[in-house]
C-alpha cells in the first residue's frame, strides 16, 4: 500500500512538473511574441519586461532572445546613468556569453568578443593591454569572423600604443600591421568581387532589389574599410621609415633569413617605404630569391636591374613576374607594381601595363588612379592650345571616378584626386569663350583617345 502510494505521489509531482513546464513555456512563447512586435518597432521600454522574463526563463527558446535582447539592452545603457547604467551593461556582457552558451552554431566567438570589448571601449572600462589581448586572442582563434572594422583598428591601435608606452618591441607592431591589413585586403576582395559583377547591371538598370541591397551593402562596407586602412597607415606613422625598417631588418637579418615570411613582409614593406636604395634591400629580394623564386621575386630582380640600368633585364623580369602568377588578383597587383615603376620614366609603358592590372581585377581601383595621374601629369604635351591642353583633366577626372566605382575603399581618394582634376579643367566660361560647348577634344599626344567637352 505505502508502495502504491509513493509512486502515485512521484507521478503526480511529475504530472504537476510537466504540466508547470508547460505553462511556463507558453507564457514564454506568449511574451515572446509580444516584446518581438516592441522591438521590432523600436519601442524597447515595451519590449524590456516581457523580454527579460524569456531571456530569464527560456533563454534558448528563441535566438531572438539575443538578437533583439542585444538592441533592448543598449537602448537602456544608452538611456541611464551611474549605477543603474553600469548593471545593464553587466547584463549585457552576459548576453553575449550566454549567446555562446545557448546558441553555439548562430553565435560566432570573434564576433562576441568584439561586442565585448566595444561596450567596454566605449564606456571606458578597459585597458590598452586589455584590448590588446582579448582582440589578438579572438583574431587568432577565430580569423574568419574577425571582420569589425573598428575592432581591426583597435587591435593594431592599442599595440601601437602599447609599444610607445614600452610594452611592446616594434617587430611586434609590424607582425600584426601586416596581419590587419591582410585581413582588411581579403575582405574588400569580396567586397570589391560583388561590386565588380553588379556595376554593369546598375549602368544597365537591370538590377533587382535584392541587388540594389547586396551592392549598396557591399560599396558601404567597402568604403569603411578604406577608412580603416587609411587610420592604421596613419597609427603606423613613421614607426615604418626607413629609419625604423633598416636596423631593425639589420639586426633580425641572420636569425630570419629562412624564414620566408618575415623576408616577404621585410621585402614588401622596404619596398613600400622606398627604402630600395639601401644594400640590405638587395640582401633580402637575394634571400627571397634563394626560399622561394616566385612572380613577387621576379618582380623586386626586375626592379633592380631597372635601377642599375639593365632596362631589358627588367623588362624580362617584370614580364616574366607577370607569365609565372596564375592567380589574377596577385596578378592584378604585380602588374600595377610594375606600372609604377614606369610612372616616371614612360608613360605610356605604364599604362599598358596599368591597364594589364585592370584586366586581370576589374576592381584595381588603384590601377584607375594611376592612369588618372599619368593623363593629368601630361597636360602640357598633350594639346597645342591652353584649353586643348586642360581638355586632359576631364579624362583624369573619369578615371578617378572610376576608381572609387571599382573599389569603394579607395572613395575618399578618389574623390578628391576627381574634385582636384576637375577644377583644372576649363571652366563654363572658359567652355562659352572658346565655343567648345559639346564639342570634341582628340589628343594627338600618348593619351590618345578624346573627350567630349560639356554642355553649357
Amino acid at each position: 500500500m505505502k508502495t502504491k502510494i509513493y509512486f502515485t505521489v512521484l507521478m503526480l509531482v511529475g504530472y504537476m512538473g510537466v504540466s508547470n513546464a508547460q505553462a511556463q513555456n507558453q507564457e514564454c512563447m506568449t511574451n515572446l511574441s509580444i516584446y518581438v512586435e516592441h522591438a521590432k518597432v523600436k519601442n524597447y521600454d515595451a519590449a524590456y519586461t516581457p523580454w527579460k522574463m524569456v531571456y530569464d526563463n527560456c533563454p534558448d527558446v528563441n535566438w531572438a532572445n539575443f538578437a533583439y535582447g542585444e538592441r533592448i539592452l543598449k537602448d537602456k545603457v544608452k538611456k541611464s546613468s551611474g549605477a543603474e547604467k553600469d548593471g545593464y551593461i553587466t547584463d549585457l556582457l552576459a548576453l553575449y556569453d550566454n549567446s555562446l552558451k545557448y546558441f553555439p552554431k548562430k553565435a560566432k566567438k570573434a564576433e562576441v568578443v568584439i561586442d565585448k570589448v566595444l561596450l567596454k571601449y566605449d564606456n571606458k572600462m578597459i585597458s590598452d593591454q586589455e584590448i590588446y589581448d582579448q582582440l589578438h586572442q579572438a583574431f587568432e582563434e577565430d580569423r574568419d569572423n574577425f571582420r569589425n572594422p573598428k575592432a581591426l583598428y583597435l587591435d593594431f591601435s592599442s599595440l601601437v600604443d602599447l609599444h610607445n608606452a614600452g610594452k611592446a618591441d616594434l617587430q611586434q607592431v609590424f607582425d600584426e600591421y601586416d596581419d590587419i591589413t591582410e585581413k582588411i585586403e581579403e575582405e574588400n576582395k569580396k567586397l570589391t568581387s560583388v561590386i565588380t559583377k553588379l556595376l554593369p547591371k546598375e549602368e544597365d538598370g537591370t538590377l533587382t532589389s535584392k541587388e540594389k541591397k547586396q551592392l549598396k551593402v557591399a560599396t558601404t562596407n567597402s568604403t569603411s574599410f578604406g577608412k580603416i586602412a587609411g587610420s592604421i597607415d596613419s597609427k603606423l606613422g613613421a614607426l615604418a621609415d626607413c629609419g625604423n625598417l633598416i636596423p631593425l631588418y639589420q639586426k633580425s637579418f641572420d636569425a630570419k633569413k629562412g624564414d620566408i615570411t618575415w623576408v616577404k613582409r621585410a621585402v614588401g614593406r622596404m619596398y613600400s617605404k622606398e627604402c630600395t636604395e639601401d644594400p640590405l634591400f638587395v640582401k633580402l629580394v637575394e634571400a627571397q630569391n634563394s626560399l622561394d623564386p616566385s612572380a613577387d621575386t621576379y618582380f623586386y630582380l626586375a626592379l633592380l636591374k631597372q635601377k642599375s640600368g639593365d632596362t631589358k633585364g627588367a623588362l624580362a623580369d617584370f614580364n616574366k613576374a607577370l607569365e609565372l602568377e596564375t592567380d589574377s588578383y596577385k596578378k592584378s597587383n604585380i602588374a600595377y607594381r610594375i606600372a609604377t615603376s614606369y610612372r616616371r620614366g614612360s608613360k605610356s609603358t605604364a599604362r599598358s601595363y596599368a591597364q594589364k592590372a585592370i584586366n586581370a581585377n576589374p576592381a584595381n581601383g588603384k590601377a584607375y588612379l594611376l592612369i588618372a595621374n599619368l593623363y593629368a601629369t601630361s597636360a602640357n604635351n598633350c594639346g597645342s592650345t591652353p584649353f586643348e591642353k586642360r581638355a586632359i583633366y576631364w579624362k583624369a577626372a573619369d578615371m578617378a571616378r572610376k576608381a572609387g566605382r571599382v573599389d569603394p575603399s579607395l572613395s575618399g581618394r578618389a574623390s578628391k584626386s576627381a574634385a582636384s582634376y576637375s577644377a583644372k579643367a576649363p571652366s563654363k566660361t572658359d567652355i562659352f569663350q572658346a565655343g567648345m560647348a559639346g564639342k570634341t577634344v582628340s589628343f594627338s599626344c600618348w593619351v590618345g583617345g578624346s573627350v567630349t567637352v560639356p554642355n553649357l
